[in-house]
Parts: C-alpha cells; sequence; structure tokens
C-alpha cells in the first residue's frame, strides 16, 4: 500500500473588489467577490515544500484587481474568462483555474424624483454568481461558463397544494390543498460556449435578467402540486427560452409556513395567520438537462471535490 497526494488545487479566496466607471458623472459601479483557484503540477510544493512552481496567492489577489482595470469589470462572466485564461495561457505550471465570482448590486438612490448620479442603494434581492473554469493550451483549451444566483427569497400565499404522498406510521403531516409556498433559491445554469461565441459581444447581461425573470414568473402562475413539479417546470421553461443553454440545476430550501392554532383564543385560522419556521427544513435539489446538450466535462468540477 502506498500514501499519494490527491487532486489539489490552491487560489486566493474572497477577493472584495468594487470597480467605479467615472467616464462620464453618472458613474457606474460593479461591486463582487472574486475566488481564484490555479491547478497544475504543484506536487513538490505539498511533497517536498518546494515552492519553485507556485505563484503565490498574494499575485492572484493583484492580478484580479488589476484585470478590474486593465481589462474591464461589467458582466462577471467574460471577467472571469480572461482573467482565467490569463493564468492558464500566461503562468507556465498552470494547467487550469477555476474563477468564482458573486456580485453584489446596487440601484440608484432616487432624490428629488430623479435617479442620482454617484449615490447608490444596495439592492437587497439575490445575489448573481458565476464559476468559470478554463484548461489547456493553444487549441486544446476549453471554457465552462457556469451563470447563477443564490438567495432569491420567493413565497406566494396560495396556488399551492401538496397531497398524496406516501404516510407510514410516523406520518403525522396533514395533507393541504392551499398553502403558503416559499423557498430561498439558488439556480445555476451550464452555458454552451460554441453557441455562446464571442463572450465579449454576448448579452450576459440580458441573459440573466431573462432568466431571473422567467424562474419568477414559472412560481407565480404555476398551480403547483410539489415543490419539485415547481423546480422542474421552471427549468424548463429557461432551456425553451435559451438554446445555448445547456442545463439548470436548482437548490429550494422549503420555507416552512405552519397554520399557527388560534383556537385556544376562540378564533378561527383560515389561512391568515402562520409561523415561519426557519429549521428543519425540506431541501428540494433538481437538475433539468436539454438531452442533446454537449458533456459538462469538467465545468462543475471542483478539484478532489472540495466545496
Amino acid at each position: 500500500m502506498a500514501i499519494v497526494l490527491g487532486e489539489h488545487q490552491y487560489g486566493k479566496a474572497e477577493n472584495r473588489i468594487v470597480r467605479i466607471y467615472r467616464d462620464s458623472p453618472r458613474h457606474e459601479i460593479h461591486d463582487v467577490n472574486v475566488s481564484t483557484a490555479l491547478r497544475g503540477a504543484f506536487d513538490p510544493a505539498h511533497l517536498t515544500g518546494d515552492q519553485g512552481a507556485v505563484l503565490p496567492t498574494d499575485t492572484q489577489k493583484q492580478t484580479a484587481y488589476s484585470y478590474a482595470k486593465e481589462k474591464g469589470l461589467t458582466s462577471i462572466e467574460p471577467y472571469g474568462l480572461t482573467l482565467a485564461a490569463h493564468f492558464v495561457d500566461d503562468v507556465e505550471p498552470v494547467t487550469g483555474a477555476r474563477i468564482e465570482i458573486e456580485e453584489y448590486e446596487w440601484e440608484r438612490a432616487v432624490v428629488d424624483g430623479a435617479e442620482h448620479d454617484h449615490t447608490f442603494v444596495r439592492k437587497g434581492q439575490e445575489v448573481r454568481t458565476a464559476a468559470i473554469t478554463v484548461e489547456g493550451v493553444g487549441a486544446d483549451q476549453t471554457s465552462h461558463v457556469i451563470g447563477g444566483f443564490k438567495d432569491l427569497v420567493l413565497l406566494k400565499t396560495t396556488g399551492s397544494e401538496f397531497h398524496g404522498f406516501l404516510e407510514d406510521p410516523y406520518t403525522v403531516l396533514e395533507p393541504t390543498s392551499d398553502r403558503i409556498m416559499a423557498t430561498s433559491l439558488v439556480a445555476k445554469w451550464r452555458f454552451v460556449m460554441d453557441e455562446v461565441g464571442d463572450p465579449a459581444a454576448f448579452d450576459w447581461e440580458g441573459v440573466y435578467l431573462g432568466i431571473k425573470r422567467t424562474v419568477i414568473e414559472v412560481f407565480a402562475t404555476l398551480h403547483s402540486l410539489a415543490l419539485q413539479q415547481t423546480l422542474y417546470e421552471m427549468g424548463k421553461a429557461v432551456l425553451e427560452q435559451y438554446p445555448f443553454l445547456a442545463e439548470i440545476r436548482m437548490s429550494a430550501p422549503n420555507k416552512h409556513h405552519f397554520l399557527y392554532d388560534l383556537s385556544p383564543f376562540g378564533l378561527t385560522n383560515d389561512n391568515e395567520v402562520f409561523n415561519a419556521d426557519d429549521r428543519p427544513y425540506g431541501l428540494i435539489q433538481a437538475s433539468v438537462v436539454r438531452d442533446d446538450a454537449p458533456a459538462a466535462g469538467s465545468a462543475w468540477t471542483i478539484a478532489g471535490g472540495f466545496a
């Protein structure tokens, strides 16, 4: 039996970068959290402590900040692609790079009924995400982009049922034909890069907003018999609308709202007063896939299964 080094990567996590565009009196802001991870011939660093092939994580940080100015930071996907390609193309020991980005959105403050040019209010909805992987060099280089969001909190007060489920001696849950359905949705979608074409010309912003709009519309309008059904219909609608997406993966905690017993007070509770219970919670996860989509390759892979 031998003990050997397994998969490994290293990088700089959570670089908080705020890029302000001041080219005109009306400023623009892009507020992101960037994590870099490099893969390659770094075995000696682990086995003997030899750092000769290791690009310092501080250098990765400096590059991420500098690229926000040199290459620009508007849409997070092309910024991540450019940053990852730099590490793979220009740093010889690096054979793969993964860039993960969160974006925090701001909206303009309104003063005297008009949007202010340089004052912003943090938006309190979802956090936009992207994961970019670039591997190989030259003609063999491959790129993967996964867009997404997390913490999109949705709730509807009716239009949701849950009944007809399997029961055993431990089942106490009462079936219902009218309940609150709420979740804090995480969604991630994989782009088919051959169909995206030139990343610099692609409408990343419009696609993101369109996917979010589609998800919300399906959640609102589908009369749901289960959160599972809702997730599938969301994913199906997104893939039908955007043929350059291969798949979408979703994770939805069921944010339970239980009808509160008001009978001790002589009151009838007709689905009006609820206890919002934060844990434990059901966690529903599903993927919806185009059956002719190209293989994912390493798009979803995090080296060694590291979270």
